[in-house]
């Protein structure tokens, strides 16, 4: 039995994570769960797996938990509250393994502590590598913690990769990596008319059941700007030696190409428990709960090239990991302010692109060598993208 701790529990990919838990409860042990504020959510899913502790980060929102759980059958689960609390849980001696699936900056601390730890770390959250980057990596190789990704994307990459492979090392016959993406819903939209996109609109992805901000991200590609970002990380390849290809069918999830010619390509119904299911049972393989991929049904497949016009978020992800340094963190956190601001209606769909790209202007590529300088251009970065909003309204 592993003990499994879930950042991010009442999530898309915490609930999928769960749904996979609970068909294999011979295997692991819910340790603790955490979330940001759903309390009843996460209130239910204490009643389920009854973990050791659960934590929520505001102390209202865990005096409300606390108060729910005390007049129930699992009485004895311990409450906490905090960011501390987060990291806390991440490095219990009895968490073996750690799903990392807090959206945005929140989930860096928290996971870095289970990479120091010596976790494995199941990656979900994409914000924490892009922020930290050599600073999680280097994490992980000194503590000798097990770093697999979650994201679909880059669980396919990992798939694809020579037996035995470690994230973080360079496959030497691995010429490029084929990073695939759906196009999101304006894939084909006229370009004039992007500025009156809404929300709604916006967060209706074609192939994906995601949260707000990330179905957002996937309508600008900044997801996957984010992922060219990890991915340049996790598989130690140059941006130019990673092409991002359109496959709206969102049937292969990435493709590796080899020196020899060979093309390698990891397949499957578009349900995160695949990937997720992957990494839970590495080396070995179980069941995900997620149906047989019926290659008749799918009967053709469509590939293009990304257009940087189009998607201006993804130039901007390759301009910040050229330059290094703390440009990825300036991307991430501007790109944040902006989604934001977009989801509150202060801004239009095409001001996302502008705000980051004259966040970013304003920055130089210092060196990201510690945490501190990480978060503090963090911190800057949202300090001017907010003054940009400002002066867009």
């Amino acid at each position: 039995m592993k003990g499994i701790c879930i950042l991010g529990a009442t999530g898309s990919i915490g609930v999928s994570t769960l749904d996979v838990v609970n068909r294999h409860p011979d295997q692991y042990k819910v340790i603790a769960l955490t979330a940001n504020n759903n309390v009843d959510v996460l209130y239910q899913q204490c009643l389920a797996f009854h973990p050791e502790y659960a934590v929520v980060v505001g102390e209202d929102k865990a005096a409300i938990l606390k108060a729910k759980l005390a007049d129930s059958p699992v009485a004895d689960i311990q409450v906490l509250s905090g960011v501390k609390a987060l990291e806390q849980v991440a490095t219990l001696t009895n968490v073996d393994v750690v799903m990392a699936a807090i959206v945005g900056a929140a989930g860096l601390l928290p996971t870095l502590a289970a990479a120091k730890a010596g976790k494995t770390v199941l990656l979900a959250n994409k914000e924490a590598l892009v922020m930290s980057g050599d600073i999680f990596m280097q994490a992980v190789a000194e503590s000798g913690a097990t770093l697999l990704p979650i994201d679909s994307e880059h669980n396919a990459i990992f798939q694809c990769m020579p037996a035995g492979y470690v994230a973080g090392q360079t496959a030497k016959q691995a010429r490029r990596i084929l990073l695939t993406a759906s196009g999101g819903p304006f894939r084909e939209t006229p370009l004039e008319q992007l500025p009156t996109v809404t929300p709604a609109q916006a967060i209706a992805h074609p192939k994906w059941e995601m949260g707000k901000k990330i179905s957002v991200d996937s309508a600008t590609m900044m997801n996957k700007g984010l992922e060219l970002i990890e991915a340049c990380l996790l598989f130690n390849m140059a941006p130019d030696a990673i092409q991002v290809v359109i496959h709206k069918q969102s049937i292969i999830h990435s493709m590796v190409d080899y020196v020899d010619g060979s093309v390698l390509a990891q397949m499957g119904n578009p349900d995160m428990r695949t990937p997720i299911a992957h990494a839970m049972a590495y080396p070995e393989r179980f069941d995900s709960g997620v149906a047989p991929l019926d290659i008749f049904a799918v009967r053709q497949m469509d590939f293009e090239q990304a257009n940087l016009e189009r998607f201006p978020c993804l130039r901007l992800a390759y301009q910040a990991i050229r330059a290094g340094g703390i440009m990825p963190t300036i991307l991430n956190a501007a790109n944040e302010i902006a989604v934001e601001a977009f989801l509150n209606e202060q801004v239009r769909f095409t001001d996302i692109a502008v705000i980051i790209e004259k966040t970013m202007a304003g920055f130089s590529a210092e060196k990201a060598d510690t945490l501190e300088k990480v978060l503090a251009a963090d911190q800057q970065a949202r300090k001017v993208a907010n003054q940009i909003i400002a002066g867009l309204s």
